[in-house]
């Protein structure tokens, strides 16, 4: 595809197939057929490093003067006590993406996440695996990687690997794919390991009737007020029971019109929510053809560092239901 950032939406979406490939080795090497001790978040931690390294050692070959602000840095693996960790994650690195690093580039270009991001400026911002617990469990995850520039999100790339090609038969389909949205120039998905030729146009849904309306929200109540959600779908005649899914897929969801709704609302009077977590779905549903916003109805700031430092909670919907989603969701959440 060529135009305005058809560079930049090649690599990334280059780096996130890479990302989402380690992911999987790692899944089904250390996770699949293995009985975890409880807690033990060694498999995440491998393909989270791994991931981090692949994505952010690929932009800097293509764009090397450009920072990214990432969730991971090295600080784990360095030294005598992050040597067993270190082996694993040079090790699994090296295993997708050619030409081999050596454990120096590695570590550098997991460090290269430690931008603090702002106002002016081009920056990328990556989350290596959102969803650790959907990954554990074999369920959803994804692979986030966004561009923003001046304060705005411009392209956004979602690698989801476990999810089903068609959610609604998710037992007779395929599963993985890749979202993709350039500012101004729509949303589409892909299947993960697929080309250019094998992208379609996405949509957000049009149903304009609440009562037949899907939403979807965290699996863990730590992420999001279900009781919260709950009384909002009541009061807006939902009858479906929520889709709870971890991680960005959830944008895909709305993006690709397989559910209409997505409710995050904060649980802590403190917690600020990271810029990783949605710059790259937000664009996704917005050029969908969907509103995406805090529980304020207030745009998305990109610009205050790291954090959405402005902004408490999100909501996205489709652009024919957003209203009235906003309205419950502002008296809600000021009650």
């Amino acid at each position: 595809m060529s135009g305005y950032l058809s560079r930049e939406r090649k690599v990334a979406i280059e780096a996130v197939e890479q990302a989402s490939k380690v992911c999987k080795l790692v899944f089904k090497q250390l996770v699949e057929g293995e009985t975890l001790t409880k807690g033990d978040k060694s498999p995440v931690t491998f393909a989270d490093f791994s991931a981090q390294a692949i994505v952010n050692s690929i932009l800097e070959k293509h764009f090397p003067n450009d920072p990214i602000v990432g969730e991971e840095d090295s600080k784990d693996l360095q030294g005598e006590s992050g040597e067993k960790l270190r082996s694993k994650v040079v090790e699994l690195t090296n295993l997708v993406i050619s030409p081999s690093l050596s454990e120096d580039q590695i570590l550098k270009a997991i460090d290269r996440g430690q931008y603090e991001g702002g106002k002016s400026g081009r920056f990328w911002t990556l989350d290596p695996i959102d969803g650790t617990k959907g990954f554990l469990r074999g369920e959803q995850y994804a692979v986030c990687l966004a561009l923003i520039e001046d304060g705005k999100v411009k392209l956004g790339v979602l690698g989801c690997p476990n999810l089903p090609h068609d959610i609604n038969n998710e037992h007779n389909t395929g599963r993985g794919s890749i979202f993709v949205a350039v500012k101004g120039r729509g949303a589409f998905r892909r299947p993960l390991g697929g080309s250019d030729e094998d992208e379609t146009p996405i949509k957000a849904s049009s149903i304009t009737d609440l009562t037949k309306t899907k939403f979807c929200e965290s699996v863990e109540s730590g992420h999001t007020s279900q009781s919260d959600s709950a009384t909002i779908a009541n009061k807006l005649g939902i009858t479906l029971p929520p889709v709870r899914m971890d991680s960005q897929c959830k944008y895909g969801c709305i993006a690709n019109g397989d559910a209409d709704i997505y409710l995050r609302l904060r649980v802590s009077a403190t917690y600020v929510e990271k810029i990783w977590d949605h710059a790259a779905g937000s664009i996704l549903v917005a050029e969908a053809g969907g509103r995406v916003s805090d529980t304020n109805g207030d745009e998305l700031d990109f610009s205050q560092g790291r954090r959405l430092e402005k902004n408490v909670g999100v909501v996205a919907a489709n652009a024919s239901i957003y209203d009235k989603v906003i309205e419950a969701v502002k008296a809600q959440v000021s009650s």
